[in-house]
């Protein structure tokens, strides 16, 4: 099992994601173009996830997880605008914007134990530097 498949964030965007492309294919209404986008920014914001957890160094998780939340949000925006044109019922809608927002905040609590954990090497950084200069 790879190491990304045991965050319970990338478990819930997945079963986000299929229920949105079971949406999708299941609607003949909805234009092609913003079928794509929908398709894409949910994707993108399984494999931008992905590709931060393969990433060795926690700048670049921070930066791939950052932009998977960005995709959240695009993916956010679409839903809205599906549901003002008519296309979704309430239930449906009520779900998924659900969905969004609670991956949302699964990422930006990555986003965050990433920037606190940047924040404290950097003070031990600074001790190690105050220690050595005492000398």
């Amino acid at each position: 099992m790879f190491d990304f498949e045991k965050l319970e964030v990338y478990q819930h965007i997945k079963t986000q994601n299929v229920k949105v492309f079971k949406l999708i294919s299941d609607s003949k209404k909805l234009d092609d173009y913003i079928k794509d986008q929908w398709k894409k920014a949910s994707i993108e914001a399984l494999l931008n996830l992905v590709e931060g957890t393969g990433r060795m160094a926690k700048q670049e998780k921070r930066h791939f997880v950052t932009i998977a939340r960005g995709n959240i949000f695009e993916a956010t925006a679409i839903l809205e605008m599906v549901q003002e044109l008519g296309f979704l019922g309430e239930e449906e809608y009520k779900e998924l914007y659900e969905g969004y927002e609670k991956a949302s905040k699964m990422l930006l609590g990555m986003i965050r134990s990433f920037s606190q954990q940047r924040s404290e090497n950097y003070q031990r950084r600074e001790m190690n530097e105050n220690f050595v200069n005492q000398e």
